[in-house]
């Protein structure tokens, strides 16, 4: 298992405030997260995502491979084309998520801090006698986002060339204003805004990261059944914090309903981040029976919510929030 140093972005640019918990290697900010939310919004900057474990899967038959046991098409995958895919327990929850591209030679996989070790120890299992090889290659490479007017994207950087590639791709925007912008979005953080329970259609990732135009694959029936009827056993919600409070709610805050004796936990939080406009924000995983419109609270601070998964509707598009 490979242990991620913290990015020498941290020392070289001015500024820079270490983020913390799995994220404490990458900057947090660099001095003004509101500012450079806003860069990012305007096509500028990037972010430095080099604590992000990084996957090679090489060999003739990873894409067929890819294809037959996740969630995602990877027979028609375009050449540097990113795409993400998830991979499924038998009943559906999700195990494990990956974000990449192929080459031509090789598939190169991102993954979040600390998850590449179970993905490829899950991916070694399932090799047999399939012309595949797998590799943990984040001791070289690092993960970056850079935002552009016409698309924004990840690049893979050698990690020696770190500091040369945040030269060239300046102004430089911390994990904060990244997460901020994530966040308003309504776009889930595998293994912050999910938990073991967590099946695709109840965040948003039909579409995004389940092709449902493809073979079988593991926990397909589960991801089919509910895409066709509907009514997931949970939703995703953004939820707009009470901003009289100087803080954030901790990660996997329960969310309550109600008031005195009939107050009753309906779900969680994950991700939390002050928004430039629409300030305190976070992504909160609820019921699906939890009415729309009802204030929910979480430590303390009402919580209103807004849609990013339907309750009610069979394919769970994720609205473009503002």
């Amino acid at each position: 298992m490979t242990s991620v140093q913290a990015s020498p972005l941290l020392v070289s640019l001015p500024g820079a405030v270490a983020g913390d918990g799995v994220d404490a290697p990458v900057a947090a900010h660099y001095g003004s997260f509101n500012t450079e939310q806003r860069t990012l919004e305007s096509g500028e900057g990037f972010v430095d995502l080099s604590h992000r474990d990084v996957v090679r899967i090489s060999g003739p038959e990873r894409l067929t491979w890819l294809h037959s046991l996740t969630t995602q098409h990877f027979l028609a995958l375009a050449p540097r084309e990113w795409t993400t895919a998830l991979i499924l327990s038998p009943q559906g929850h999700v195990e494990h998520a990956f974000t990449g591209y192929d080459d031509g030679e090789s598939f190169w996989a991102h993954t979040e801090p600390g998850a590449a070790g179970p993905l490829l120890e899950w991916l070694g299992r399932m090799v047999f006698m399939t012309r595949v090889e797998l590799a943990e290659v984040t001791d070289d490479w690092a993960v970056a986002w850079r935002s552009r007017p016409d698309a924004p994207t990840y690049d893979l950087v050698p990690r020696g060339e770190l500091e040369a590639y945040a030269q060239a791709a300046g102004p430089a925007c911390g994990l904060w204003a990244f997460e901020a912008l994530r966040i308003s979005r309504g776009e889930p953080r595998h293994l912050v805004d999910t938990d073991a329970r967590t099946i695709p259609n109840e965040v948003g990732w039909i579409g995004p990261a389940v092709h449902l135009d493809k073979g079988c694959y593991r926990g397909q029936e589960t991801v089919a059944r509910v895409h066709t009827l509907g009514r997931p056993p949970r939703r995703l919600t953004l939820l707009h914090l009470d901003g009289t409070e100087n803080r954030l709610p901790a990660r996997g805050a329960e969310l309550l309903m109600g008031s005195g004796e009939a107050t009753k936990t309906v779900g969680f939080v994950g991700s939390s981040a002050r928004h430039h406009e629409l300030g305190p924000i976070a992504l909160g995983l609820v019921k699906r029976n939890v009415p729309l419109e009802v204030t929910l609270e979480v430590e303390g601070m009402p919580a209103a919510q807004e849609v990013v998964v339907d309750p009610e509707v069979g394919l769970h598009v994720r609205p473009k929030l503002r």
